[in-house]
């Protein structure tokens, strides 16, 4: 059995939330700013330039890459061989997010109730995924959603009798609805299984994958590449401004589901998909 701190993830988180809301991941970047090159139109090619300039002003200046900051989402694989001392593991999640925030000086937009609209003022709580795992370690991924993406995510409760086709129409379709709003070139996270809850988690766990990363299995691997050129069809192009590349990357996770049903969820993230992760 081993013994990690909850001062230690505590810490852990603070140092993740400043990083992910700053240093986009390598890959990511790298999609970005190859887009130029992609980019069949003269006003995507200018845009694309202006996020490569906004990138290198967030290196020099140490600034958030944007600034909605997101909804702290927190994706935990705790070993189950480890016993976590000093403290329970939500609160010192929800201190980490606060320090980072704080501290970080990035901007707090998370509201106490839904209805009733008070801002927490330090960002907290956090969306927290807890998931036991084999091992003494503890893997920790923060990903940062702002809302402008978010709210242009859907989910639909499809027949066994759907297609492939009316599986990748539905994320197009998502995604022609979305227009500009989530600022493209965006990053599509797709859950396909499950019930109606894991199904959105599996499209967020999606979403939050490197975008180098193909699914494993070739059939959701080709998938993946089908729903990214009917996106591109589209020509929303970049912020919305008409063009070729609308979308820099589709992924996909799958998981077990009943005979009965076929849920899929999209997840819409902006070009500013962020994510951080450390193993403890």
């Amino acid at each position: 059995m081993r013994e990690i701190q909850a001062s230690e993830i505590r810490k852990a988180i603070r140092d993740l939330c400043i990083k992910a809301n700053k240093v986009l991941p390598e890959s990511l970047e790298q999609c970005i700013r190859a887009g130029e090159e992609k980019e069949q139109s003269s006003a995507g090619k200018s845009v694309f330039q202006d996020l490569c300039a906004n990138l290198d002003a967030a290196k020099e200046t140490g600034l958030p890459i944007c600034q909605d900051t997101g909804m702290a989402v927190i994706f935990m694989q705790i070993g189950q061989d480890v016993h976590i001392a000093g403290g329970d593991l939500r609160e010192a999640v929800n201190q980490g997010v606060a320090d980072g925030y704080l501290e970080g000086y990035l901007r707090c937009s998370v509201v106490s109730d839904p209805l009733e609209r008070v801002n927490t003022g330090n960002n907290t709580p956090a969306v927290l995924h807890p998931e036991i795992v084999p091992g003494e370690n503890i893997r920790i991924d923060v990903c940062p959603k702002g809302f402008g993406s978010e709210n242009m995510s859907a989910v639909r409760m499809f027949t066994p009798a759907a297609s492939k086709e009316d599986i990748i129409g539905f994320v197009t379709d998502t995604v022609a609805k979305a227009g500009s709003n989530p600022c493209p070139p965006i990053v599509v996270g797709v859950g396909i299984g499950g019930d109606f809850e894991q199904c959105a988690l599996l499209a967020k766990k999606a979403l939050c994958r490197d975008v180098s990363v193909r699914n494993p299995k070739p059939l959701y691997a080709e998938l993946e590449q089908s729903m990214l050129e009917s996106v591109n069809r589209l020509g929303i192009g970049p912020q919305g401004f008409g063009g070729t590349v609308t979308a820099l990357a589709v992924n996909i996770e799958q998981g077990a589901t009943h005979i009965a049903g076929l849920p899929v969820a999209v997840n819409v993230g902006c070009h500013v998909t962020r994510h951080a992760s450390i193993i403890l």
